[in-house]
């Protein structure tokens, strides 16, 4: 939508008003709501209590977690690296920058958990990093919760006589 077009919205009263020209797309990638019914997305399914750390940070203040990895970011938590299991098990006592591995592979909030674990299961990937368009942590994508909520019976609606319908 235009910028006049949004400060007229804006003048109606609409108090959450857009001036946004990246496209349907790239709103979706910034984790922005979307509607549809394409099938639930990555990023409203990530684990978001993920490990999180700094560059500067010692392996072994790192390691206190139960994870099996740890993400690497900056203030604005824009994810720089990686830390999986060999590097958290190192012994040697060296920073996180100096063991991770830089420029993790990423996914965007609104690829589906289909197309997610699809991938998951093709790489043989036990979970994926979502992030923003602009690199921005979301969190974490578990296989064991992508395939959990694709193979879970969908719930349905009572039917009008306060039956179950059946599938």
């Amino acid at each position: 939508m235009s910028p006049r077009a949004a400060w007229r919205l804006e003048s109606l009263g609409f108090t959450e008003v857009y001036d946004y020209t990246g496209g349907k797309a790239n709103w979706g990638a910034f984790g922005l709501p979307l509607e549809g019914t394409v099938g639930p997305r990555a990023g409203d399914h990530v684990r978001t209590d993920v490990p999180t750390c700094s560059l500067k940070e010692r392996l072994q203040e790192v390691r206190a977690s139960e994870w099996a990895t740890c993400i690497v970011i900056n203030a604005a938590r824009v994810v720089l690296g990686r830390l999986g299991r060999r590097a958290l098990a190192r012994e040697d006592d060296v920073t996180a920058e100096e063991a991770m591995s830089s420029g993790p592979s990423t996914v965007r909030p609104n690829v589906t958990v289909e197309a997610m674990l699809e991938r998951m299961r093709r790489q043989n990937l036990s979970n994926v990093v979502v992030t923003r368009l602009d690199g921005v942590l979301v969190g974490l994508l578990r296989h064991e919760d992508a395939e959990r909520l694709l193979t879970s019976a969908p719930v349905l609606p009572p039917a009008a006589d306060g039956d179950t319908v059946e599938p």
